[in-house]
């Protein structure tokens, strides 16, 4: 960015500072994740609920990054790969904090489940979400770094959200047609299960994002896909 050194500087903290919290409020999206995993596997409601009370907390992030974002374009008049990175962090956090939403409506889920009867399906279920996991944080760290390669791995990985997603919708169908008791379960499952494809999709968006803002082109094609069968809204 042309100027005086000190402007220099300054602008250089100023951009730190929104890469800092970024990186923290991806930290939290991360960990609310983690915990409404680690509260539906282990039918722990007390964790379930700090998942629920720990949302504001990534809400606080989002505004924070919003108000940098308008300080930022209003006094630096950022240009090129500055200007990139400033407006695409907008998009950011409106990923993460649906990234976080996504979280807590798991949490919301683990007392019916708790009480409900045992749906062997639920590992498949785990076994989803701890892959979104995987590409969320690998997603993040691409953006962090700034990192091209990462960034078009985890978008080649979105085929096999894709494919998990697709093979458990039709097992969970297949429970809740052996036994009406097993409904009420599945049904929160499928739930939860959309819930987790959709952290998938939204990790994919974090890496499409990443390479905008170091190329400034976007990424054209459409990701791989897995077949359709299981496109119910839910």
């Amino acid at each position: 960015m042309p100027g005086n050194p000190h402007t220099v500087r300054s602008f250089d903290h100023d951009i730190n500072r929104l890469n800092q919290t970024i990186a923290h409020m991806g930290g939290l999206a991360e960990t609310q994740l983690v915990s409404a995993l680690q509260a539906m596997e282990q039918g722990d409601t007390d964790l379930a609920a700090r998942v629920i009370g720990a949302d504001g907390q990534v809400d606080g992030d989002e505004d924070s990054i919003n108000e940098q974002v308008v300080r930022l374009l209003a006094l630096r008049q950022p240009v090129a790969d500055d200007l990139r990175l400033i407006m695409s962090s907008l998009k950011v956090a409106s990923a993460l904090e649906r990234i976080a939403d996504h979280a807590t409506s798991t949490a919301h889920r683990v007392e019916v489940l708790r009480q409900s009867p045992h749906i062997p399906a639920i590992r498949s279920v785990l076994r989803l979400g701890w892959l979104v996991r995987d590409l969320l944080k690998e997603s993040l760290d691409a953006f962090l770094a700034q990192d091209t390669d990462r960034a078009h791995k985890v978008r080649d990985s979105d085929r096999e959200v894709d494919d998990l997603y697709s093979s458990l919708f039709r097992e969970l169908l297949t429970y809740m047609m052996e036994d009406p008791r097993n409904i009420t379960p599945c049904t929160h499952l499928m739930f939860i299960a959309k819930n987790l494809e959709r952290v998938g999709d939204h990790a994919t968006n974090l890496a499409e994002i990443t390479c905008f803002i170091v190329t400034g082109q976007q990424v054209t094609g459409q990701r791989p896909k897995a077949d359709q069968s299981s496109s119910m809204s839910l």
